[in-house]
């Protein structure tokens, strides 16, 4: 039994959605984005294991992510993918990272700099006028990022487009525009390498079943029933009185709510209580929930993500997206034991 909830890491899970990754994008590289501690689920132990699986370098969004693998991961090409504040360019150096620059005016010296282009997405990222216009001393990289790849590609392959005209105008220089959906929708769209994130993590880049496109999910959550308690028909669990037993009703406490990343709006989605599916009920708590039990008993075990129980299911009853939700679980030991297995 965990002591409060465990969060269990498959490193070897993850390595065969390299493999998956790497098959679906040949030629072209894969590169892991372990940005915001791998979506929750370790970046240090996941960006070990997708090298050692084959990934070609390791994407972060922030210097401070990438100097802290580059302590464990001397020979690692770790680039950083988010705008530098001031002062950073000094730690980037330091650390040996490579840098996105999405503005002309912003190269950093003494950095290799890949130049981020704007070819839809309207977010971060200069013209394409702009970035012939850098000088190409410290350019080692070409990319963009899709903003439809998952649901729209006739948009996604407008900015393909604009993107492969750009590409011949960097001979020798690493194209990248390629995220989890592209892989597996737009082959066109694998250049030099792909960044992966979402799918490297078994979680589906399109909202369904990972096993769809041949991926295993590497996170699972478990706890357990706490205590249990029954309610007769006009009385209620939790706050809000949201649920109300219009029969006698056996109902499980499991201690784990939103502060540990099981999210308020999670009402309504089920949990496997000693491997039956229980629906949710009433308002979630800060550091607990309420199940629906049958004959279960204290201490039966709950899983709240795994054997079954995809993170998908729960993003949909969120209306959120499944790593929003898996970034937010919160493994710190003061809230769960979080291990790690490899197989």
């Amino acid at each position: 039994m965990p002591r409060r909830s465990e969060v269990t890491i498959d490193l070897a899970a993850l390595a065969r959605n390299v493999a998956r990754l790497r098959e679906a994008a040949a030629p072209a590289e894969v590169w892991a984005v372990v940005k915001a501690d791998a979506y929750g689920h370790g970046a240090l132990d996941c960006a070990r294991a997708a090298l050692g699986a084959g990934a070609a370098a390791l994407c972060v969004a922030t210097v401070q992510e990438g100097a802290a693998l580059r302590g464990w991961l001397p020979a690692a090409r770790i680039l950083v993918m988010g705008p530098l504040a001031d002062g950073e360019d000094a730690l980037a150096r330091e650390a040996r990272l490579e840098v996105a620059v999405s503005r002309p005016e912003s190269i950093p010296d003494g950095l290799d700099v890949h130049l981020k282009v704007d070819t839809g997405m309207g977010r971060y990222g200069m013209t394409p006028k702009e970035a012939l216009a850098v000088p190409r001393d410290r350019v080692v990289g070409l990319m963009s990022h899709l903003a439809t790849a998952d649901d729209d590609q006739e948009f996604a392959r407008r900015q393909l487009d604009v993107f492969a005209a750009l590409v011949p105008e960097f001979p020798g220089v690493t194209a990248h525009i390629a995220n989890s959906p592209a892989v597996f929708r737009l082959p066109e769209a694998a250049f030099d390498a792909v960044r992966c994130g979402v799918a490297l993590y078994g979680l589906s880049p399109f909202q369904g079943d990972p096993a769809d496109d041949g991926l295993e999910p590497v996170l699972s959550w478990r706890s357990f029933v706490a205590e249990v308690r029954m309610i007769v028909p006009g009385e209620s669990t939790g706050y809000g009185r949201r649920f109300v037993a219009e029969r006698p009703t056996r109902i499980g406490l499991v201690p784990v709510g939103y502060a540990d990343g099981f999210r308020r709006g999670l009402t309504g989605t089920q949990v496997l209580v000693d491997g039956a599916r229980r629906t949710v009920v009433g308002t979630v708590s800060m550091d607990s929930f309420a199940v629906e039990l049958g004959d279960e008993e204290a201490g039966t075990p709950v899983t709240l993500i795994g054997d079954g129980i995809l993170a998908e299911e729960h993003a949909r009853v969120l209306g959120t997206i499944n790593y929003e939700l898996t970034c937010g679980i919160r493994a710190a030991p003061e809230r769960a034991d979080r291990r790690v297995v490899d197989g």
